[in-house]
């Protein structure tokens, strides 16, 4: 807008007026709202912990934020500080129920204030912070997370400790009143009876002992209502590919599979899957912290791909989820970001064997030619088959023995693994084992079986590896071995290409150990060995480059660089790096889930034993 000011002889001047001053975009009050319940709540928790901070500075403000109500400030302070920091999180998240908790516990602090303090300033300050919340209601419309009831025993172990790690603070917190010298079982002890509403063996002078009471009573209660209204609450359980969902993946990679090494894993029955307009596309994904965490090139014809990533996105919107995609390729990541924004960036390489070039001869085979005919010379023999080939009786040894060589309590993989073996719909899938042909054969379990390597098909003429287990007590080099017969057997077995491990940041890893390398590059790489430490990085590198293969960059696609480490962690738990799980003997109870749709899905109108390791 411009207006002109008079009297001006050289013409009209155009000046820009004032615009008035406007509130935040509308997108951006869940996050300010979120951030501003946890400052409430960070400032409620201390004004009902510590006295001092009560008759503080501070206290004119903590008087009037949600919380510090009247004769019961300490108790009430303490549970409302705590409901609100459960909340932040939830808001932030845009989630519907959190927005609705929030609703009416602002309100409720507010009459409080009014009815026992007789504060209009706390009633309006109270109000206040509902004053966005309903008039931005719209930004919170987030559907649920996948959950089950199992949420409501975390609840209680971790509330339940937080609860008595603030109490053992609260009843310490009074040094000038304390009758006596309480020992720390004394305190513990009463505590714990203040949790469920009894006087414990603590006494203090005066009236304090009522404010410890009530505030150990709050926290008590709080732990129990909490954790009744989590276990109480409906599942909404985590979606899992349908019978129909995997029959019309099937149809997709029949037609399309040759296109993506990865796009047999998204026949994992862990994930859930959303397709195109038309039908012709998928995106196949799973929910992992609030992640929304696809694998690989979409599924289907690449023209129908924008329409797969757009009901991919509305998803990821209609829950508050972070989308991100782990390993997709070059034209994958293009498509990605094009259609929706996101970045990319190089996460590593996958190393593809051309058989047609693979040999043993010469000199850079050397290593791996001696090793494969020493085990050789050791009484070992290979075979190397399609699953329809092998019996039941000796497939499911193999499924025994490939199960028991894992050396982990959880199935690594997620992107880059099928997570089964000798499925009937599997049934062509490969599987290369090595055997042990000597007498003594008959002392392990599994006869003579020493090792395994099982590998899904890819398109009609390739297969990519999916996981490599092995007897402890075999000879070493029974992975080389498995992988040489394989890609020996692949001209009779109809394969022209087959696609090994990954290797994750692969080229600053072979860039950094060149002449010539800079000092970031070769900080870098140093710091990629230190974690190889833990993580196989370095280690899959060179195991891969002994097979001379042809190095095809892989991508991960993400919405911010601020997502990166939310995502990476999401990650590593959906591979099995990370388990967030209940004890074992809690866990082997737990249902299988049944595999049914998930009801958030609108239908369309057409390790050593992974990869990733």
């Amino acid at each position: 807008m411009s207006v002109t000011l008079d009297g001006d002889k050289s013409g009209s001047v155009p000046v820009r007026a004032r615009t008035p001053l406007r509130g935040p975009r509308p997108e951006a009050v869940p996050a300010l709202v979120g951030t501003a319940c946890t400052v409430v709540g960070l400032i409620d928790v201390a004004a009902g912990v510590f006295p001092r901070f009560r008759h503080s500075r501070m206290h004119t403000l903590a008087e009037v934020l949600p919380g510090a109500l009247g004769p019961f400030a300490a108790a009430l302070s303490l549970s409302a500080g705590v409901l609100l920091l459960l909340l932040a999180h939830g808001l932030k998240r845009r989630k519907r129920r959190a927005w609705r908790a929030a609703v009416l516990l602002l309100p409720a602090g507010a009459l409080a204030q009014f009815a026992y303090r007789h504060s209009v300033i706390g009633t309006v300050l109270s109000l206040a912070l509902c004053y966005p919340l309903l008039r931005h209601r719209n930004e919170f419309a987030a559907l649920p997370d996948p959950r089950s009831r199992w949420r409501a025993l975390a609840n209680f172990v971790l509330l339940g400790a937080g609860s008595l790690g603030l109490g053992l603070i609260i009843v310490s917190a009074h040094p000038n009143r304390l009758v006596g010298s309480p020992s720390i079982a004394d305190r513990l002890q009463h505590v714990l009876y203040g949790l469920f509403g009894f006087e414990g063996p603590v006494d203090y002078a005066g009236d304090t002992s009522w404010t410890v009471a009530y505030s150990l009573g709050a926290l008590g209660l709080l732990t129990a209502v909490t954790t009744i209204y989590l276990a109480f609450r409906p599942e909404h359980p985590a979606a899992r590919l349908t019978e129909d969902d995997e029959s019309r993946l099937r149809a997709l990679l029949e037609r399309h599979g040759g296109r993506d090494s990865l796009g047999h894993f998204a026949l994992r029955r862990d994930k859930a899957v959303v397709f195109s307009p038309s039908g012709k596309a998928a995106v196949c994904y799973r929910v992992v912290s609030g992640v929304m965490l696809a694998s690989g090139d979409p599924i289907g014809d690449v023209e129908a791909w924008p329409g797969a990533i757009e009901r991919f996105m509305d998803e990821a919107r209609a829950h508050s989820w972070t989308p991100a995609v782990m390993g997709c390729g070059e034209t994958g990541g293009e498509v990605w970001t094009r259609e929706t924004g996101l970045t990319a960036l190089e996460l590593g390489d996958e190393a593809v064997v051309d058989v047609a070039d693979f040999s043993l001869a010469g000199r850079a085979m050397r290593n791996v030619r001696q090793m494969v005919k020493r085990i050789e010379r050791g009484g070992y023999e290979t075979r190397v088959r399609r699953v329809a080939d092998i019996g039941d009786a000796e497939l499911a040894r193999i499924r025994r023995a490939a199960a028991d060589w894992r050396g982990t309590d959880t199935e690594r993989g997620f992107s880059m693994a099928l997570g089964r073996i000798g499925d009937p719909a599997d049934r062509d899938c490969f599987l290369a084992t090595a055997h042990k042909t000597d007498e003594h054969s008959s002392d392990s379990p599994y006869g003579d079986l020493k090792a395994v390597l099982h590998f899904v098909p890819w398109g009609t003429d390739g297969m990519s590896l999916d996981l490599m287990r092995r007897d402890r007590a075999a000879d070493p080099g029974m992975n080389e071995l498995l992988i040489v017969a394989a890609l020996q057997a692949a001209p009779r077995l109809g394969i022209e290409r087959v696609s090994l491990n990954f290797a994750m940041f692969r080229s600053a890893l072979a860039r950094g150990e060149k002449l010539g390398a800079g000092p970031v590059l070769r900080v870098w790489r140093g710091l990629l060995i230190f974690l190889s430490r833990w993580f196989q990085i370095e280690s899959l590198y060179k195991f891969n480059a002994k097979f001379r293969p042809r190095w095809e960059p892989r991508f991960v696609v993400y919405r911010t660089a601020r997502d990166l480490p939310r995502i990476s962690f999401a990650a590593m738990q959906a591979e099995g790096f990370v388990t967030l799980a209940l004890p074992r003997p809690l866990a082997r109870r737990l249902p299988v889930a049944p595999r049914r749709p998930c009801a958030h899905v609108s239908p369309p109108t057409g390790d050593q034993g992974a990869r990733m390791a």
